[in-house]
């Protein structure tokens, strides 16, 4: 029996596990308990990680050798690994030579680790000499990333999973995260578990599973997100819950921002979200870590 670490390949948390192996079949996966980001723990999908690899699906769905067609509708035959290589390699070759390093592109999958998207793009801007490099990451994050760039100045998230513990509280938008990111949600409830006096705020539309733990939980209507934001500001501003020092340190176009949220009072907001002007206080007053 051989143990392998390696990294689940579902959700964004990125789970630790521990394959387990005999000869060449999968038998088994836990979690990896020193693993920073779930410390052994594993959601349904994980624990069931090593059925996908199970004898019976491998024989029907999983590709166990390199197939080629001789013409586009012909079936496709095994071919040694050596000639599939030498046809793959010599057929971007002679596109290379015939049309140039921007008839070729490469699209990556989500699943990668930093270092694959590394080589890869090594290999395409450093050997081949293209800029056609995308990936499902950039994508699936593009609204993400849009944001991010606009508001904090750049692609990264400004948050760890270490940060969970050392929080005050916690605003929860939109996210079922008990459902799609149960190991998070986890860290989320021992935080909350450890430290009692932690608020966590949950809007959303929908009463999911994750609004069950929130001290304070905002049935926003669909498309109100902003609204509130911009509500919560406001409220933030009026009542003197902000660190002007800092903003005036750390940030540009503020006065812009504060001319935008002028125009959302508490009346407004608590009518277009569909809230009442208590909830919307109340919101504001913990995400500003104001006193009671």
């Amino acid at each position: 029996m051989l143990e392998t670490r390696s990294t689940c390949p579902y959700c964004g948390v990125g789970c630790g596990v521990v394959i387990a192996s005999d000869g060449a079949q999968i038998t088994g996966v836990r979690g990896d308990p020193d693993h920073p980001a779930n410390f052994g723990r594993l959601c349904s999908k994980g624990t069931t990680l090593h059925l996908t690899a199970s004898a019976a699906v491998t024989r029907q769905t999983r590709l166990l050798q390199p197939m080629q067609r001789a013409w586009r509708s012909a079936a496709p035959m095994p071919v040694l690994w050596d000639a599939a290589l030498d046809t793959a390699a010599n057929k971007f070759a002679q596109v290379l030579r015939e049309h140039g390093p921007d008839a070729v592109g490469f699209y990556l999958s989500g699943q990668l680790l930093t270092e694959d998207y590394y080589i890869f793009n090594k290999l395409a801007r450093g050997l081949i000499g293209t800029n056609n490099v995308d990936s499902n990451s950039r994508l699936c994050m593009s609204s993400a990333v849009a944001g991010y760039k606009a508001t904090l100045g750049m692609d990264a998230p400004p948050a760890c999973y270490d940060d969970v513990n050392h929080a005050q509280c916690i605003f929860i938008v939109g996210s079922n995260t008990a459902y799609a990111h149960p190991i998070l949600f986890r860290r989320i409830e021992d935080a909350k578990a450890a430290n009692p006096a932690l608020k966590i705020i949950v809007a959303d539309p929908r009463r999911t599973d994750t609004a069950a733990i929130a001290d304070l939980y905002l049935a926003v209507q669909p498309g109100t997100d902003v609204m509130l934001f911009n509500g919560m500001l406001h409220l933030m501003l009026w009542e003197g819950w902000i660190d002007a020092a800092w903003i005036a340190a750390h940030t540009n176009g503020f006065d812009a921002l504060k001319a935008t949220v002028r125009d959302c009072p508490p009346e407004l907001v608590a009518q277009v979200c569909g809230i009442s002007k208590e909830d919307l206080f109340t919101a504001a007053r913990l995400f500003a870590g104001a006193p009671v």
